[in-house]
């Protein structure tokens, strides 16, 4: 279970009572707080119930103090009583994006960095995650190191077998920060958590952090294919996602209006506006430091437009001779080639273990009689399945075949949920995960028709989750708000939540910029809009219950850490 706490102002101490009520209790009221408050705790005299120092003797009788009676009086100045170790209260859960799933507070006076104070690591695959916090918080990076001193960031692995990866506890005591967890993902996140905590001068409570997230994937998906962006730009998005503990950025890079990434293999599809190689070579490279997986999607059969305008002879044409935009001709072997062959190219440019088919919208099934519209494909479906196959079999084929391409760079991939055909005789791969975006196509199946198949599915519910710039059609750009009150992992399809029994099948979301109208907001606009969405989403995907916070609260807290 989540284990928030609302920040609230300490209470004040009460004061102490006279000394002599309470004499008895100090050396236990100083010996609690060295326990509780550890090494390195300021001093303070504490107050009277009068407002005097308890360290300063009173007479029993008229409150005057021992040193104007010395001097009228030939009675022996009392030895003063040592002013007790400062009290602190406990310490108040800290306040992060996305919030921290629990913390045992404790008493002391938190942590905050120091110019010259030491980031350490226990063990060398933590060398990244150390020089970057170190550099973020004008620390000194000091390599791997046993010695302990006071202000020091420790990072470590322990080898709590059977763990969650990206889980993390963090440790403030004795005004050293400890951070640990059984990968290097899950000590990076507790150094994002650290990063806010401290943020414009704030301190990290006393006490531990235990947290984790509740969904695997958790991602923000990117159409570049429609609007060119900066790799610059890009980049930004990548720290930012870093911070927000994002661990995905997809990248739709093909589509009708452009291929953005150059090819070798074929440079004749590529738009004069693309990144280069080395571009996303870099940006995959920043992704990476931060644990972020960059999951590329080349999508087909449909919403080829940019490679078929390089290749018009594999352009899909109905029995009429009329050109089908942006769908490829599925029963050409050329087709399959083609696409193949820049599936394989981009394996080797984008390492990590997640792939984008796409699938969607292939528009020799949205006519009333595919067979009839388009009787090469119907040739073909017979050809290769018997004469009971249909075109939505050829499909479903062809997507298969792409899955065997990607399957053989050892890759997970995932389709558009309209990828998925009904009523096929070919079924599609069993490994394939479900990119749930809408209920809108031809056929349409709630989301239930996936889960209760077994399918592993992942939440892109264009209800809440689509940013498509211009508005076109129904959409409106989503709010922040909106997710962070009503939206999670399990509201698949418009705003009704699935049955949680399901729950463990979700593997988790992605907030996605689409370019539909690609003039109708610059990058910085962009930028603007999807910032509170942004952490709205990652909130619910990293603790899916109803949040501590209101969300005036949130947004506040989104202002305040960065």
């Amino acid at each position: 279970m989540s284990q928030h706490r609302r920040r609230s102002s300490a209470k004040p101490l009460k004061p102490f009572k006279p000394l002599k009520q309470r004499r008895g209790l100090i050396a236990v009221a100083v010996a609690t707080a060295v326990v509780g408050g550890g090494v390195g705790l300021g001093l303070w005299a504490a107050s009277g119930d009068d407002g005097s120092p308890v360290g300063a003797a009173l007479s029993p009788s008229d409150g005057t103090s021992t040193s104007s009676r010395a001097a009228n009086s030939r009675t022996p100045t009392p030895t003063p009583t040592p002013s007790p170790t400062r009290v602190y209260p406990l310490s108040q859960t800290p306040r992060t994006i996305p919030a921290v799933r629990s913390h045992t507070p404790a008493r002391g006076p938190g942590w905050r960095p120091v110019k010259g104070e030491r980031v350490v690591v226990d063990d060398a695959d933590l060398v990244d995650e150390g020089r970057l916090i170190a550099g973020e918080l004008g620390l000194t990076y000091a390599g791997e190191s046993s010695d302990v001193r006071a202000g020091d960031v420790r990072l470590a692995l322990n080898d709590d077998e059977g763990a969650n990866p990206e889980s993390y506890a963090m440790t403030v005591r004795g005004g050293r920060v400890t951070i640990s967890g059984p990968s290097d993902a899950g000590v990076f996140y507790g150094t994002r958590t650290l990063k806010q905590e401290v943020h414009g001068g704030g301190t990290a409570p006393e006490g531990v952090v235990h947290d984790q997230p509740a969904k695997p994937r958790r991602g923000f998906m990117l159409d570049i294919a429609r609007k060119p962006f900066t790799a610059s730009w890009i980049e930004d998005r990548v720290r930012e996602l870093g911070d927000l503990k994002f661990n995905e950025l997809g990248l739709h890079f093909s589509d009708d209006q452009g291929f953005r990434i150059e090819s070798t293999t074929h440079p004749e599809v590529v738009s004069k506006d693309h990144l280069t190689k080395a571009q996303v070579k870099q940006i995959v490279d920043l992704a990476a430091a931060r644990h972020i997986t960059v999951v590329p999607e080349i999508d087909s059969p449909g919403h080829l437009g940019a490679v078929l305008a390089a290749h018009p002879d594999l352009q899909l044409r109905n029995v009429s001779g009329v050109a089908r935009r942006g769908a490829i001709d599925i029963s050409k072997d050329a087709s399959a080639a083609i696409v193949d062959e820049l599936l394989d190219e981009y394996a080797g440019l984008f390492p990590g273990d997640q792939w984008h088919l796409g699938g969607d919208e292939y528009q020799a099934l949205t006519v009333a009689n595919p067979q009839a519209s388009f009787p090469q494909l119907a040739a073909a479906a017979t050809k290769a399945y018997g004469s009971g196959g249909s075109v939505a079999d050829l499909t479903t084929g062809w997507l298969n075949d792409r899955a065997d391409t990607v399957r053989n760079h050892d890759r997970t991939m995932r389709v558009w949920n309209d990828g998925f055909l009904a009523g096929t005789s070919v079924q599609a791969a069993k490994d394939l995960q479900v990119a749930y975006w809408t209920g809108k196509e031809i056929g349409a199946r709630q989301p239930v028709a996936y889960l209760s198949a077994g399918r592993k599915v992942l939440n892109y519910n264009d209800e809440y989750l689509y940013y498509v710039l211009g508005e076109p059609q129904t959409f409106v750009y989503p709010t922040g708000r909106r997710i962070y009150e009503q939206w999670t992992p399990r509201v698949l399809r418009g705003t009704q939540a699935v049955p949680a029994k399901y729950d463990s099948q979700i593997l988790g979301g992605s907030f996605a910029v689409w370019c539909d109208l690609a003039g109708s907001q610059t990058q910085a606009q962009v930028a603007a809009g999807i910032r509170m969405p942004l952490r709205a989403t990652v909130q619910k995907l990293w603790d899916p219950g109803t949040p501590a916070l209101t969300w005036t609260q949130f947004k506040s807290l989104a202002d305040k850490v960065g």
